[in-house]
């Protein structure tokens, strides 16, 4: 009898439908698994066959064939055990097959039966809604993140023998509701903690606005890391759409086990000692990296020097695409990475070079040195380079007296309304428009970033005096284009440019 039940295949942050069949003839006793599996299910039929002796079920001693389908897709993962042992049972008589039409099962089976969580059960939920089940079987640590999507029932299993019991009619099996939405950001990271920085202040304020890139130096104890920590809170909340695009990126990174939709901008802080693979993603079954997991969030570089040369370089790619793609032999999946890149470093080996109050003990040599650690083409795609300097002792008992972080989100949220009217009314036929500044590119760059002709001359004459690159010019005028939106200014004028041209403090420093 041949049987066939559903499940997903989760490829990149998507997931396509795959089938698998079992049928049973008489023969000598024995269980084929085909269709290109790889290694974790190939063992899949070992925990199987030992689940459904835990639930006190004897398979007859027939010839036995589990196809999963199509053949010329590569199968990873522990997903498959469930709707292999469902479509088991189901061929051999001790489940109506009746019963399993229109539902899709995905999960790990343990020897005694339980079900055990699996990678991307959202992107699952989302292909089996497409496909038109009526329902999906998951891990009951995976139920909550499934059931982020509307338009389809998902059913929590904790242990195989409930499956049974209700395909059998004795017992029923719960719906998972989705949950509740978790209350907004940290509000104990406030911007009025840190004494002083207000061109920082500032500086954070305008990149949060466009969705620019940050570049912090200054010496020891400035307070960089604080000011990094507090830019989610000024961050507009997330829309629904992005969201569930970053809900996803972490269900596939088995990130998301017992929590439903991610509502917070993510904050990613590595340490300096990742490898490549792990900042953009990799290893020979494709994850995602933290510059996806940071994905509409913020990826924070503290003490960006240390960090190996060619790891940075691997950023310079998906900081422009706002995308990654992995490539390995017979496979290659795509990731999200449209994230805001903050980074601090100190501005030499000791940390105080410029600094007014501690000499700097540093030669010529050791600051250039220092200096090579990181190239000028990752450099480049740094829209805002800011001077973070020591704090004077004086200043210091004036924490908490700055302006909160809630009316510079009030301002952000202003300026990023801007950017998504300005969407909104272009011209149909010509690209899709991007809902933050630092993301324009050509046709909408040159309709929204169009200075007065003060402004023009001046970031001509920029360009000319510091050497930029035409990339540090179309980035100084989308970074205008926020200080304007802020501003509430239609106008793109020169005094714009020259806020955004004083900050790119590292091209106006001496090599």
């Amino acid at each position: 009898m041949l049987v066939r039940v559903r499940t997903e295949s989760v490829l990149g942050v998507s997931a396509v439908g795959v089938d698998v069949e079992v049928e049973s003839f008489p023969g000598m006793p024995s269980t084929r698994l085909v269709g290109l599996a790889g290694g974790a299910v190939q063992e899949a039929m070992v925990r199987v066959l030992a689940a459904v002796r835990a639930i006190g079920v004897r398979l007859p001693e027939k010839r036995t064939v589990v196809n999963l389908a199509p053949a010329d897709l590569r199968k990873d993962g522990t997903s498959y055990d469930l709707p292999i042992a469902v479509a088991l049972l189901a061929a051999s008589h001790e489940l109506p097959p009746e019963a399993l039409e229109g539902l899709h099962f995905a999960g790990e089976l343990s020897l005694s039966g339980e079900v055990k969580p699996v990678r991307g059960a959202l992107p699952m939920a989302i292909e089996a809604r497409r496909a038109g089940a009526r329902g999906l079987v998951v891990p009951a640590e995976n139920a909550l993140e499934a059931a982020v999507v509307q338009g389809i029932r998902v059913h929590p299993a904790r242990h195989f023998g409930e499956i049974v019991a209700w395909a059998r009619g004795e017992a029923p099996l719960p719906e998972q509701l989705p949950a509740p939405l978790p209350p907004g950001g940290d509000a104990a990271l406030d911007l009025s903690d840190i004494a002083g920085q207000e061109h920082a202040k500032r500086a954070l304020e305008v990149a949060a606005a466009g969705g620019h890139n940050l570049l912090l130096f200054g010496p020891p104890g400035s307070g960089k890391t604080m000011l990094a920590r507090r830019l989610p809170g000024v961050l507009p909340p997330l829309a629904f759409e992005e969201a569930l695009e970053l809900t996803v990126v972490h269900s596939v990174a088995g990130l998301t086990r017992g929590r439903g939709l991610i509502e917070e901008r993510p904050f990613r802080a590595p340490h300096h000692s990742i490898s490549d693979a792990g900042l953009v993603g990799g290893s020979n079954v494709p994850r995602p990296g933290e510059i996806s997991l940071a994905h509409h969030g913020v990826l924070f570089l503290d003490e960006l020097t240390e960090f190996r040369r060619h790891v940075l370089d691997c950023l310079r790619q998906p900081l422009e695409d706002g995308e990654v793609t992995i490539a390995r032999a017979g496979r290659s999946v795509r990731y999200p990475a449209q994230f805001m890149l903050v980074a601090a470093m100190n501005p030499c080996p000791c940390g105080h070079y410029g600094d007014k109050g501690r000499p700097c003990l540093c030669t010529v040599h050791e600051l250039q040195r220092y200096r090579r650690r990181l190239s000028g083409p990752f450099l480049d795609r740094i829209d805002i380079q800011i001077d973070v300097p020591a704090v004077p002792c004086g200043l210091l008992a004036s924490a908490g007296a700055g302006e909160p972080t809630e009316a510079v989100r009030a301002r952000v949220a202003r300026a990023r309304e801007a950017q998504l009217e300005r969407a909104r009314t272009a011209p149909a036929g010509r690209g899709a428009h991007p809902r933050c500044n630092a993301r324009l590119r050509g046709a909408a760059q040159r309709r929204a970033c169009q200075p007065d002709d003060a402004g023009r001359r001046l970031l001509a004459q920029a360009v000319e005096k510091l050497g930029l690159s035409a990339r540090a010019h179309d980035r100084i005028l989308r970074l205008a284009r926020t200080i304007a939106d802020l501003e509430g200014s239609d106008a793109l004028r020169a005094p714009h440019l020259g806020e955004a041209i004083q900050y790119r403090s590292l091209d106006r420093q001496p090599a």
